[in-house]
């Protein structure tokens, strides 16, 4: 009976005026009685707000947040099903995938995503890696994640001064409280990278800042790995100095960018990885370089950002 099944709320917040939302068409696939679930259209300029607006008006057991350019896989809420049945489970996510039909510069951005040398363990938020597996904040990703509406609530939520990364503080504290949180490489989502290569070096400057905010306002030891980046731009600036001493680290990393690009071409081609290849130098300069802004900017706490207004529209299937 589908009444005995969870009710599930799918939130997906988007931009005023947005129109054309890939994510609607692909969630009337899903493979759920349409009675157990409902939609919320989250309007506004700030999506951690947006999201927090949507929990709190949610009536399901469970959510499931989508980007509004986000495809699902029909078999996804059937997926997350036989996991929460484990009550210890306090989150499911997968990767976001690439469409196979994206024009070949998103391709190229998708290798450089997947790459271990540009995003290290954080690949498989864009890749299928491995089996169904206990994870945390460094493997799954807000675009395509199942959770509890008991304990977002109970944590009162994203927090509102982090964007990006506000997931990833708050999957911290869930797993600090002895909540599983779950990857699973067939829980998938289809959504397209970035389209211009401004956009994509914005996106990581944005990264970068955003994680570097979040290990101000809830620092871990898993942000350990996120200084790299950072610090390899100082070694730009200063290693040359040094003379050819300076510059036996250079020669080491271009070693790693050309194994990494013999490893891409193997799941991806030859033309896409000799493309990304660049691209995996760019990712950690401007990565880098976000993070030190990041660690400057100034942080909006204890409720001194100013109000975002949310629009939420709720729709049944």
């Amino acid at each position: 009976m589908s009444s005995e099944l969870p009710f599930i709320s799918i939130i997906i917040p988007t931009r005023p005026g947005e129109s054309e939302i890939a994510a609607l068409a692909a969630v009337r696939k899903l493979d759920y009685p349409r009675d157990r679930i409902e939609i919320l259209v989250a309007r506004g300029k700030q999506p951690s707000v947006q999201r927090n607006e949507a929990i709190r008006s949610a009536k399901g057991d469970w959510i499931y947040f989508l980007d509004d350019d986000a495809c699902p896989l029909p078999a996804n809420l059937q997926r997350a099903l036989s996991y929460f049945n484990d009550p210890a489970i306090k989150m499911v996510g997968g990767p976001n995938l690439c469409p196979p039909d994206a024009p070949l510069l998103e391709q190229v951005f998708a290798v450089v995503l997947s790459s271990w040398l540009a995003f290290g363990p954080s690949r498989a938020r864009y890749m299928r890696v491995g089996a169904s597996r206990p994870s945390g904040e460094k493997e799954l990703i807000l675009c395509n994640l199942a959770a509890r509406r008991a304990d977002l609530l109970e944590l009162g939520g994203f927090d509102e001064s982090l964007y990006p990364n506000e997931e990833n503080a708050l999957m911290d504290d869930l797993q600090k409280r002895g909540g599983k949180l779950l990857y699973d490489p067939d829980f998938v989502v289809y959504r397209r990278p970035r389209s211009t290569l401004r956009a994509f070096i914005r996106m990581l400057m944005t990264y970068g800042r955003g994680r570097a905010e979040q290990f101000r306002l809830h620092p871990t030891p898993g942000s350990a790995l996120n200084f790299v980046p950072p610090l390899f731009c100082v070694y730009l600036l200063v290693g040359p100095w040094f003379g050819w001493l300076g510059l036996l680290p250079l020669a080491a990393y271009g070693c790693a960018v050309l194994a990494q690009t013999a490893v891409s071409a193997k799941d991806h081609g030859l033309v896409r990885s000799l493309l990304a290849m660049p691209l995996v130098v760019c990712t950690h300069i401007f990565y880098g370089i976000g993070f030190w802004r990041g660690l400057f900017t100034k942080l909006r706490t204890g409720g001194s950002a100013p109000r975002v207004d949310v629009a939420l529209e709720k729709l049944m299937l």
